[in-house]
């Protein structure tokens, strides 16, 4: 018997008894369960997409497109690629109903290495950093109204990220209805701060506001066109992250097809009409030159009531914060599941949630909080992060050619695919041309992963004396949270 199949023996040998759950019907000790509705998903992609972003600083697409309507096409375009890129997600959701989203996908059609690579990059540097990101956003726009003149305390605003951090994490611990209700309201919040804004656009409109809206100053310059994709394609980033908890989700076959649609359209009729009501009011100068362009917008047109739109911005980024720790919890735990990262993060909760996945997310993200500029590393990883997902949507053909024995309860017309990897590869070649410096950045926290998989993984060339080590915290962490590893069906 090998040194590691001993450990788990005795790791499940030495577990806690969990009685199994006795509401709604028998379910099996230490599984995760099937809780999440319809709305649950929809408000899950939702909450995830929108963010700080659409509030605080919507320049980039501008920037780059140098006039008014044409940003305004490049977000209708955004959207209509991120409903491509969903569409092929839903077979593959379907066709592989585990955990991991694009990570089980990748391991199904390319095997372990490749699935690592993807892992290490999105659950040690992308998924952390951004809730960090964010949690920083939450809180300098919480702390906005009491220093109005100023930017709030560095050591204030980073405290009390850490706080929304960990209140987050312990929610996720509790209870995953109890996550998938915080962000329900939470996207309530900001969908009704969306809605004001384009409520007030609407009105702009009705009295002939319509000066800025022309095609004067658009660029022809081909780069700079596909670097005002990428801002726009990163405003939608999080369609996917439903396909993440697939198995937490109620008939994910009729579910998960219907939450990606109705998201995605919904967030791209969101986005547009936003942007339109920013420039009902506001010049393309003035939102190229403004750090918060709602805050501007409210004040312009609100009174008093533009108090109110810092919060609305702090309720958003709330919600975003929760569905980032919601989706990369069962990251890592599905990368646990397939044995390439530590065994704890396998173990559920009494409560059947995935508490040491969650712990280990949160505790990543109070370390990046440490880090002075880890916006630099989010631009160096980003290239990566589409080149996954554009790897991701490969498999679809792939297995269409390798497993065609593979359930499809959808079937996606694979012209799709093709036309998604074909603008996934020019979204990833063009930044990488016109920014080399920190695609090599990029490179190379992608390559860390290889000694890590070789001196880890690799049955070949891994170290064996962390098997011991391993086995006696993952029984520690067992018996501290009373845990027990999901059986298997």
């Amino acid at each position: 018997m090998s040194p590691k199949k001993a450990t788990e023996e005795e790791c499940d040998k030495e577990a806690p008894k969990i009685e199994p759950p006795t509401d709604e019907g028998e379910k099996d000790g230490g599984a995760l369960e099937a809780k999440m509705s319809l709305l649950n998903g929809i408000t899950v992609i939702v909450g995830s997409i929108i963010g700080s972003g659409i509030f605080v600083s919507p320049t980039g697409v501008l920037k780059h497109t140098g006039s008014v309507n044409a940003s305004l096409l490049v977000w209708i375009a955004s959207g209509i690629f991120s409903m491509i890129g969903a569409y092929c997600y839903a077979e593959l959701g379907t066709m592989i109903k585990l955990s991991g989203a694009d990570y089980a996908y990748i391991m199904e059609t390319f095997g372990p290495f490749a699935a690592f690579i993807r892992l290490w990059i999105e659950c040690m540097i992308v998924r952390p950093c951004s809730q960090a990101i964010v949690a920083l956003t939450f809180s300098v726009y919480v702390l906005k109204p009491i220093f109005p003149e100023c930017d709030p305390p560095e050591d204030a605003t980073r405290l009390l990220a850490a706080c929304c951090i960990l209140l987050l994490t312990f929610v996720n611990c509790w209870s995953v209805r109890a996550a998938t209700r915080v962000q329900d309201w939470f996207t309530y919040a900001k969908l009704l701060a969306l809605f004001i804004i384009i409520a007030a656009g609407i009105y702009q409109l009705c009295r002939g506001k319509v000066e800025h809206f022309t095609f004067e100053g658009t660029t022809s310059d081909v780069t700079s066109i596909a670097l005002s994709f990428y801002s726009g394609l990163f405003a939608y980033n999080g369609w996917n992250y439903l396909n993440f908890i697939i198995e937490e989700l109620k008939d994910p076959v009729k579910n998960l097809p219907r939450a990606i649609a109705i998201s995605v359209a919904l967030v791209t009729i969101v986005y547009t009409f936003t942007n339109v009501a920013f420039y009902t009011t506001l010049s393309p100068t003035e939102v190229l030159g403004s750090a918060a362009v709602a805050v501007t917008f409210a004040e312009r047109l609100f009174g008093w009531f533009a108090l109110c739109i810092p919060l609305f911005v702090a309720a958003s980024t709330f919600g975003a914060v929760n569905g980032v720790l919601l989706t990369s919890s069962r990251l890592f735990y599905a990368g646990a599941a397939q044995g390439q990262m530590p065994s704890a993060l396998t173990m559920v909760s009494a409560r059947a949630t995935p508490a040491h996945a969650v712990l280990a997310v949160a505790l990543l993200s109070l370390v990046y909080l440490t880090v002075s500029d880890i916006y630099a590393l989010i631009n160096y990883v980003g290239f990566a992060t589409w080149l996954s997902i554009g790897a991701a949507v490969l498999c679809l053909p792939v297995l269409r050619y390798t497993r065609p024995d593979l359930e499809r309860p959808i079937r996606v017309n694979l012209f799709f695919p093709v036309i998604y990897i074909i603008c996934t590869i020019l979204v990833v070649a063009v930044p990488a041309v016109a920014s080399p410096a920190e695609t090599g950045v990029g490179c190379l926290m992608i390559l860390t992963a290889v000694p890590i998989y070789l001196l880890l993984l690799e049955p070949r060339t891994r170290i064996k004396a962390l098997g011991s080590l391993t086995g006696s915290s993952t029984r520690l962490m067992q018996k501290l949270t009373l845990s027990v590893r999901p059986k298997i069906k």
